[in-house]
C-alpha cells in the first residue's frame, strides 16, 4: 500500500480557483473509484467528489457546478479543478480510492491516508 500524494493547495481569495493533483499508485483496473475528500477545522473528513473507473462522477451539492474531478489514466493522476471558491471550502483535501460501490468510501479506502493539501480561501 502506498499513500496517495496530494498537491496544489494554497491560499486563494474568494472567487478564485485552484487545481489539485493526486498521484496514486492505483491503476483504474484495480479500483472502483477515486475520490477527493476534505476535512475542515473541527469537522470530520467528508467525501466531496468521486470518479469511477468508467468515468462516472458524483459531487456533493455544495460543490456542484464549481468543482470538476478528472483523471489521467496514463499516469494514474486524479485532478480536482475548483472554481468560485468560498471560505467554506477551506480544508485539507485528500484523495483515496475504494474497490466497489458497496464499500464505505470513508472507512473502507484502499490506501493509507496521505498528508493532504491545505486549501485556504480568505481575503
Amino acid at each position: 500500500q502506498v499513500q496517495p500524494v496530494e498537491s496544489g493547495g494554497g491560499l486563494v481569495q474568494p472567487g478564485g480557483s485552484l487545481k489539485l493533483s493526486c498521484a496514486t499508485s492505483r491503476s483504474i483496473f484495480s479500483i472502483y473509484a477515486t475520490g477527493w475528500y476534505r476535512q475542515a477545522p473541527g469537522q470530520q473528513r467528508m467525501l466531496v467528489t468521486s470518479i469511477t473507473n468508467e468515468g462516472r462522477t458524483n459531487y456533493v451539492n455544495s460543490v456542484k457546478g464549481r468543482f470538476t474531478i478528472s483523471r489521467d489514466n496514463a499516469d494514474n493522476t486524479v485532478y480536482l479543478q475548483m472554481n468560485s471558491l468560498t471560505p467554506e471550502d477551506t480544508a485539507v483535501y485528500y484523495c483515496n480510492s475504494f474497490s466497489s460501490p458497496s464499500k464505505d468510501p470513508l472507512t473502507e479506502v484502499l490506501d493509507p491516508w496521505g498528508q493532504g493539501t491545505l486549501v485556504t480561501v480568505s481575503s
